[in-house]
């Protein structure tokens, strides 16, 4: 199941691309898409804010009464939506614009139906292959999606685990790191390492019988008697992967 938000002032244009959508569904019968129409980019916005809407695609017009495109973009971002972006619009004017907020895609209107279908091919096979590498976090009161591969490490604080990112990025989790763990453990490189910590072995520079060092610069200490089974973890680790 696919979400994709349409988010256009005007109601015409609405039509017209929820009719491509829909045919392209037909075309592909498997496929499950559900829409939502937004005539205006705060309803959009107050959605994905509350946590009631987490869109996988959002086809977005640029020039709209409240505001740009782009700043709507622009916020989606901020909020950590996650959702990949096309625009559509009747201007290259802010073409340039589009690639700083992240847009996949920028469409000049009126777009055929072979261009939206070939988009949607690819950015739907991408999606596919993401969902395989991220989980969805509540972070602050909203949900957030968190790509695997940018997790370094998770540290227990009491009630509180903190996540780190490899760009430097901390996320406050309530959550057990039981939990988090669990979320975690389809994916090979995640190991525990005692009560304290869940390394990602991708980002672990090197390991003795005290310590780890990771390529982020931390240093965690190893709890008495967790060399051997890391050692062996990390060593089966890569090989398979080689």
């Amino acid at each position: 199941m696919y979400l994709i938000a349409l988010c256009d002032d005007e109601a015409g244009e609405l039509d017209k691309t929820e009719r491509m959508l829909r045919s392209y569904q037909r075309k592909h019968h498997r496929l499950e898409l559900v829409i939502e129409r937004f005539e205006s980019a705060s309803e959009l916005l107050y959605m994905v804010k509350e946590e009631k809407y987490i869109p996988d695609l959002v086809l977005l017009d640029i020039y709209m009464p409240e505001k740009l495109g782009i700043e709507v973009a622009r916020e989606l971002n901020s909020i950590g939506s996650g959702g990949k972006i096309i625009f559509l619009t009747n201007s290259r004017e802010h073409a340039l614009d589009a690639f700083g907020v992240y847009a996949v895609q920028y469409l000049v209107k009126p777009v055929s139906k072979d261009t939206l279908f070939s988009v949607l091919d690819r950015f739907l096979k991408e999606i596919d292959e993401e969902r395989k590498r991220y989980i969805l976090l509540r972070i602050e009161g909203r949900i957030q999606r968190v790509t695997v591969n940018d997790i370094a490490y998770c540290e227990a604080h009491g009630k509180a685990q903190c996540m780190y990112l490899v760009q430097g990025t901390q996320l406050l989790l309530r959550m057990t790191m039981a939990e988090i763990y669990q979320m975690l453990s389809g994916y090979q490189e995640f190991v525990r390492v005692g009560i304290s910590y869940i390394v990602n072995l991708e980002y672990m520079d090197s390991l003795n019988a005290q310590e780890i060092c990771m390529s982020t610069g931390k240093k965690i200490y190893l709890p008495r008697g967790a060399y051997k089974t890391l050692k062996e973890q990390y060593f089966g680790y890569y090989c398979e992967k080689g």
